[in-house]
């Protein structure tokens, strides 16, 4: 039963008098929180699943999000599926997280699943039933790029503590985010502006991201959320000047000083903030002063996040952090000491630290470290440059070498491309000699149109 001092999303909005003028905007249809608070898109059949473990599966991320409402305080246990999980990982979940009730808005096969309700927007009036009490777990899906995903479990209380009453909230603002809501980042943005007393824009897998920007401007988002690539994608836009934004949010990448500098230039009204966060280690800060890296104070300050360092990666402990895995035949989340292992390895220049990259994606050259992150932020520093993707390339004599794909702001003039393309290499050589070791510096840069983004909106990175 739902502990007294625990509560659900429904109880923290309110009557349906509180949240009247909010509302979630989708790509096909808006939805007034109002009206959800009074009926249901449910069918009738939200005491069915009482006590159930819910594997939320639907196309449309709006459909999620009030499945999500409706059953948090209701379900044991709600496993929020993202779009793009494979079908042929779909058994493994479901056993993995016993479950036993599938929330969709399509018939989706799955065997040996009990109870299945369709999820249906618009929202339908429903008299208010006696339903049992629960305190849900959330179980988010990591989205690594190859094998099965892991399965970590949530508590809405982790889930929404680093939501401060007094930050960015009213019913003025309108949140947006390029993230899916399936997943941790997006997630935490959906939370924000459903406690924050705001509405909601949200995207759509596949949606091309000026569409995105213009239904931003339409609804006059005031605030908006991604992750760096996102970002860089957005500005690439004509769409980008749809939007009018007084806060921005980067997360889930590293956000190096030419990004941050080109969204203030950009929006100049704007706040920008690079927050840290992983769906292990949950939020962990978020930096607002506008300089890459984060400062060193916050290593082994006490508080409400606790951060250490060793052997180059950042540790975080808080409530924040998810509980456990899902059945990962003992796999330990925490160290002894409750800290989690981010795999993110900083490196600390005077008063700051900075994120090189992350440890498992390291390139080896010779036997010396590479971590592709670290030259990428070099790269991007260059006036010309969109954004830049360093990968390994096989070498017969020190067994990689590093290699850059850079996305130009502008393509060149046709009369003048090829000397221009030889100077911008050349330049781009030049800013990593001053600022990379030797080993660091790409042997080969080769101009693209535009980089492989994933699902989850980092830029993809395929490890040999």
């Amino acid at each position: 039963m739902l502990p007294n001092h625990a509560t659900s999303i429904r109880d923290k909005l309110g009557n349906a008098s509180d949240c009247v003028g909010r509302c979630l905007w989708g790509v096909g249809a808006g939805v007034s929180l109002s009206d959800l608070l009074r009926g249901t898109t449910l069918g009738g059949r939200l005491p069915e699943l009482s006590g159930r473990s819910v594997l939320i599966a639907t196309q449309d991320q709006l459909a999620a999000g009030l499945a999500l409402v409706e059953l948090d305080g209701v379900a044991r246990r709600v496993v929020i599926c993202p779009p793009d999980l494979s079908s042929d990982h779909l058994p493994s979940v479901i056993a993995r997280a016993g479950v036993d009730a599938i929330v969709s808005d399509h018939d989706l096969h799955a065997r040996d699943v009990p109870v299945r309700v369709i999820c249906r927007v618009p929202v339908t009036p429903a008299d208010g039933v006696q339903r049992d009490r629960h305190a849900t777990d959330w179980v988010l899906l990591t989205s690594g790029t190859t094998g099965a995903p892991k399965l970590l479990v949530h508590t809405l209380a982790g889930l929404t503590a680093p939501i401060k009453s007094s930050q960015h909230q009213g019913t003025d603002v309108v949140w947006g985010t390029f993230y899916d809501i399936r997943r941790y980042g997006g997630l935490q943005i959906f939370l924000r502006a459903l406690l924050g007393r705001g509405s909601f824009v949200l995207s759509s897998a596949g949606e091309p991201p000026g569409e995105y920007l213009l239904r931003l401007g339409a609804q006059a988002a005031t605030h908006i959320s991604g992750t760096p690539s996102h970002w860089r994608r957005a500005l690439m836009s004509p769409s980008a000047r749809a939007i009018a934004p007084r806060y921005v949010r980067l997360s889930g990448e590293i956000a190096d000083q030419a990004i941050l500098n080109a969204l203030k230039a950009f929006y100049p009204q704007a706040d920008i903030g690079h927050a840290y966060a992983s769906t292990e280690a949950g939020v962990g800060f978020e930096v607002t002063d506008g300089l890459e890296g984060f400062p060193a104070r916050l290593i082994g300050a006490r508080g409400e996040v606790e951060m250490k360092i060793e052997d180059g990666s950042l540790r975080i402990r808080s409530a924040r952090t998810a509980l456990r895995y899902v059945d990962e035949d003992g796999t330990a989340l925490m160290d002894h000491e409750g800290f989690v292992d981010t795999g993110d390895i900083v490196e600390r220049r005077e008063d700051r630290y900075y994120f090189l990259g992350r440890r498992s994606g390291v390139i080896n050259v010779g036997g010396l470290k590479v971590y592709p992150e670290e030259v990428e932020a070099v790269i991007n520093r260059h006036p010309a440059v969109r954004m830049s993707y360093v990968r390994s390339r096989r070498s017969p004599i020190t067994g990689s070498l590093v290699a850059a794909d850079v996305v130009l702001k502008r393509d060149p003039t046709p009369s003048g491309a090829g000397s221009q393309i030889e100077d911008f290499k050349r330049e781009i050589l030049q800013i990593c000699h001053a600022g990379l070791a030797a080993h660091k510096i790409p042997a080969t840069i080769r101009f693209v149109p535009a980089l492989e983004v994933a699902a989850a909106g980092k830029l993809a990175r395929h490890h040999a």
